[in-house]
């Protein structure tokens, strides 16, 4: 009786010792948090040029640094959750590469110029002055932000993108009224919530499908996965390479349609006869099963994840950082201007406010996207990696703004729901063989745990759904509550 109370006192120590280590971590990483918009703080102060309106730009620096930690915390995640999922990268691993091709993507490709305003959503020049500008794209940088943070707290991935979008319409709208806002590029947005997902879930599942039927459920595994993997990581080469080219470095080099397309078969040929040998010998003396041929996905899986990061660094951070870049220019001349050079100290808080908040804050969303909606293998995080490159191509080549996001995660539910629903097709063909010889009930009950048995999880699919649907209303709303607060502090 007495090692039993013992016992479990103990256990009860444990768990209290283990809840006040987790609260412990998340202090440090809120101090660290804190330190870095501290040094933000200092960095934006010595930059920053004198004159009338420096505390503002000291202030929007602050704030960016802010979105760009919850940019890190929660976008990025997209970018190396399968190859987590998949265990192709450790954690650390992915941080780590993660933190340097996203930082390298904003320095060296973010670009010198970039459309201030989110993409044409509002008309600069329906401002009356530049002083309502300054604070129109300080609210938007805000509730941003906010809303990313508070998507993040939720465990939901969202577009980074759509919330500066949100923001920068609701106060837009508390500014100067409905008539600044360009409603058609609205409705292309919202189209995108719908499109962009289904895209990513069909490309997706349709590759995972071909996979399953040409090597998986071949008797020889090994013969499959010699013909068909050197053709799939090449295809994946050569899709990233027009990936790079279109989105990671379009601010510094914007070459046609047919240069792309020859870059991209170019180095899908030169993949193909370095990495089919490779693939051949590696193959050979490998076990007939699935999980030998997993491992040959490993490597093409850590490189999406570079690119990926790399990519997303150079395109949606300077989005991100637009306003805060707007804010800079409109200070310092005393006029708005539709376009903007982004200075380079505005670039470097982006990039390392990623890097950190995806270091402190990222693991979270990491999990959730490659390991929580549902199971992944490095076969599963493959068709990923390649449906989220191969949508945006689509999607930017037919002038949609789809968010990179919703990509990424359309995808993962699309293979989920892909898998759910072969495993019930497998099922009910073994019932029919079952139930020729004789084993009738065997094959029910086996039928009835397949259809039971959910490979995604409906909570998850409802909270990130839910959370991409109000992602926009919810940063306009907060936009203008803070911009109109804002002007009545400064009427007072």
């Amino acid at each position: 009786m007495y090692k039993e109370t013992l016992s479990k006192d103990l256990a009860k120590f444990d768990r209290i010792g283990a809840a006040t280590l987790e609260q412990a971590g998340l202090v440090t990483k809120l101090g660290l948090a804190l330190l870095f918009l501290l040094v933000v703080w200092v960095g934006v102060t010595i930059v920053s040029a004198g004159g009338e309106q420096r505390t503002i730009v000291i202030i929007a620096g602050i704030i960016g640094g802010y979105m760009a930690l919850n940019i890190g915390a929660n976008d990025v995640a997209n970018n190396v959750g399968a190859a987590v999922g998949s265990r192709a990268l450790t954690m650390v691993g992915a941080l780590v590469i993660a933190s340097i091709f996203e930082a390298a993507g904003a320095i060296v490709a973010g670009g010198d110029v970039v459309g201030t305003i989110s993409k044409g959503i509002i008309a600069p020049e329906d401002f009356p002055n530049s002083d309502m500008f300054i604070w129109c794209m300080l609210s938007a940088l805000l509730a941003a932000a906010l809303w990313v943070n508070i998507a993040t707290m939720m465990n939901a991935p969202v577009s980074t993108t759509h919330a500066i979008v949100g923001g920068v319409i609701g106060a837009g709208i508390a500014a100067v009224g409905f008539s600044v806002i360009n409603w058609p590029k609205m409705g292309m947005i919202a189209a995108s919530w719908v499109i962009s997902p289904l895209m990513g879930g069909v490309i997706a599942a349709i590759f995972l499908a071909f996979i399953k039927a040409n090597i998986i459920y071949r008797d020889d595994k090994i013969a499959g996965a010699k013909r068909w993997v050197p053709i799939l990581v090449a295809l994946m080469a050569g899709v990233f390479s027009a990936y790079l080219v279109m989105k990671g470095l379009k601010r510094v080099w914007t070459p046609g349609g047919w240069t792309i397309t020859a870059i991209g078969v170019a180095i899908f040929a030169a993949t193909y006869f370095v990495v089919n040998p490779l693939i051949r010998r590696q193959a050979n003396g490998m076990e007939n099963r699935n999980k030998s041929v997993r491992t040959l996905f490993t490597i093409p899986l850590i490189c999406s994840a570079a690119l990926l990061s790399f990519a997303h660094g150079s395109n949606d951070v300077a989005n991100a950082v637009g306003p805060l870049a707007a804010i800079v220019a409109t200070a310092e001349s005393g006029e708005v201007a539709s376009k903007v050079e982004i200075p380079l100290w505005v670039m470097f808080i982006g990039a390392a406010g990623i890097s950190a908040g995806l270091l402190l804050f990222g693991p979270k969303l990491i999990r959730t996207v490659g390991e929580q909606i549902t199971k992944m293998n490095p076969m599963r995080a493959y068709c990923v990696a390649l449906s989220a490159a191969i949508t945006v191509i689509i999607a930017s080549t037919l002038g949609l703004p789809v968010s990179s996001t919703h990509i990424a995660v359309g995808a993962v539910f699309g293979v989920g729901f892909y898998r759910e629903w072969q495993t019930a097709r497998r099922t009910h063909i073994n019932h029919g063989r079952y139930g020729e010889a004789g084993k009738a009930k065997r094959a029910d009950d086996m039928a009835e745990r397949a259809l039971r048995r959910k490979l995604v999880r409906r909570s998850h699919l409802a909270t990130i759904a839910g959370a991409w649907l109000i992602t926009v209303p919810s940063s306009a709303v907060i936009a203008g509550l803070i911009f109109l607060m804002l002007q009545a502090v400064r009427g007072m």
